[in-house]
């Protein structure tokens, strides 16, 4: 999440550096403010009202996109049907939604028109594990430390 906000950050602010935009998540002063407040209250909220709060999280979607799909479908009401799983419909929402199926949408390629934020801006590698390219071992391990004691006790872990 630190490397994503980072890259997303230089985009209008492009002086940013990736240290001073660290030191702001460690110490929940970041653009986005401490993420694991709102981790924390989008997985509190997922536990008391399942039917209303789903939480998933990025690198589970990478790993079984279908799965997470047919998970989505079921929440929203509409899971799919025998016919529909048969006809690779799960299969094909997923090739749409992929990030190279959207990034390279025409309305998502990167333009000359003046906006705030071009919805290029939300597409880069789609991956998990760049934080190793952008991060010493122990910036990684101070981050771990703050996530998991701000995490402490709630049964949500990223590992």
């Amino acid at each position: 999440m630190v490397v994503s906000l980072w890259h997303f950050c230089r985009r209008g602010k492009p002086d940013v550096s990736f240290s001073d935009l660290f030191e702001a998540v460690c110490q929940g002063t970041s653009v986005s403010g401490p993420f694991w407040d709102h981790i924390l209250g989008y997985w509190n909220a997922s536990k008391a009202t399942p039917e209303a709060v789903l939480f998933l999280r990025y690198e589970d979607m990478l790993r079984d996109p279908a799965g997470n799909v047919r998970k989505l479908a079921r929440f929203v009401g509409q899971p799919f049907s025998p016919a529909e799983e048969e006809a690779g419909v799960v299969a094909q929402i997923v090739t749409l939604c992929s990030l190279d199926n959207l990034k390279n949408l025409e309305v998502n390629k990167p333009s000359s028109a003046s906006r705030l934020l071009a919805n290029d801006w939300f597409f880069r590698k789609g991956e998990a594990g760049d934080w190793v390219n952008h991060m010493t071992p122990d910036m990684a391990r101070r981050l771990d430390a703050i996530v998991e004691q701000k995490l402490s006790g709630s049964g949500l872990s990223f590992a």
